[in-house]
């Protein structure tokens, strides 16, 4: 059973060993993966360590169990823990998504609704920065396209997290969140009180760590540049600071316009670039995964329905997952671990699922 925790053991040895090189640390780049390797390896390493704790303690158990009732009534509790201990370390083998670790750059744009779907991008926005504070992560607010009433047409923040350990990555829980996200409450410019139903998008991308991972060739690049404007259209700099990068091989466009300086939002446009050009090689590569690799929960159909905000019931409901509950007034707060959490678990028990259910 488990027979591939020899090698992922052996290699956890050397991980440690690579970690006490001094000349590991004096490569920021190689310093991170190596972290993230050997944070991974820990949990696992951890999790056959107390497998086999448990499994000897139960061995110990039944042998003695003769003699001693004691040790008799020990046993069921023992299986128990066995069994549980065996589940965790099966679901740690589970091969994990290589952009877990990663910080993530997300977009939020509305969709139908009008006026009403904007507002409810500033809600998701307040939202995922609320949840984002209760991780830990910092976050970075990259661009923004304010609507006349207060909302956003689009808005894109970069989430940075803390933890080299991939399970805790900020990616491993947002990657989920990209899709249509649904509202059904009545909006504010309604004066005949009616429940309207809007839709707001939202992107999801993992952050290029660093900016050789992702090669790109400046010509290219068509970079325009041009004054920036606010809500309605008004200018609202006399300078030509925003800035427009057109990545002409594969069509991605990319505008910031957030900062004063043209050469800040140069720079902010480009994180963005590599952000959605990695996640364009990702999703080639899924593409022609097996669907073992392939994650069943995060789909590549950008314009599924995936979660429904309804107010007038306080309910939420995630449409992948069949999660459910009546706490819309806390996740708009940033309570969405529930959420994330069967997010999650669904994409994990479709991956054993896909493995057969075997002792990977």
């Amino acid at each position: 059973m488990f027979e591939s925790v020899a090698g992922l053991i052996a290699e956890h040895k050397a991980v440690q060993e690579e970690l006490s090189d001094p000349a590991v640390h004096a490569d920021a780049a190689r310093a991170k993966r190596v972290n993230r390797r050997y944070a991974e390896l820990s949990r696992i390493v951890a999790a056959h360590d107390a497998w086999v704790a448990a499994s000897d303690d139960l061995d110990a158990a039944r042998e003695l169990a003769g003699e001693d009732e004691a040790f008799a009534a020990e046993v069921p509790g023992l299986e128990e823990q066995v069994a549980a201990s065996a589940e965790k370390l099966r679901r740690l083998l589970i091969p994990r998504d290589p952009d877990d670790a990663r910080d993530v750059i997300m977009e939020i744009k509305a969709g139908e609704g009008g006026a009403e779907s904007a507002l409810f991008a500033a809600d998701l926005l307040r939202m995922y920065l609320q949840y984002a504070a209760s991780k830990g992560w910092k976050t970075e607010l990259l661009e923004r396209n304010e609507s006349d009433l207060g909302g956003y047409k689009d808005v894109q923040v970069a989430i940075k997290g803390s933890s080299s350990d991939p399970a805790q990555g900020v990616w491993a829980h947002l990657k989920y969140e990209g899709g249509v996200h649904r509202v059904q409450r009545v909006p504010a410019t309604e004066s005949q009180g009616r429940i309207h139903t809007s839709t707001t998008g939202v992107l999801v991308f993992p952050e290029v760590d660093e900016p050789e991972e992702v090669q790109i060739d400046q010509n290219d690049l068509r970079i325009d540049v041009y004054r920036s404007s606010g809500p309605g259209g008004q200018s609202v700099n006399t300078t030509d600071s925003a800035v427009r990068i057109t990545h002409i091989p594969t069509g991605i466009v990319v505008s910031m316009q957030n900062e004063k300086s043209q050469l800040q939002n140069r720079e902010a446009g480009m994180r963005v670039l590599r952000a959605r050009l990695l996640a364009k090689q990702q999703e080639e590569l899924d593409a022609a995964a097996s669907d073992a690799r392939r994650s069943q929960i995060r789909g590549m159909d950008r314009s599924e329905r995936i979660r429904t905000y309804n107010f007038p019931e306080n309910r939420i409901a995630d449409h992948r997952t069949g999660y459910k509950a009546y706490n819309l007034d806390q996740v708009m707060d940033g309570a969405l671990e529930p959420i994330i959490e069967s997010a999650i678990t669904a994409d994990e028990e479709a991956r054993l699922a896909a493995l057969g259910g075997g002792d990977a």
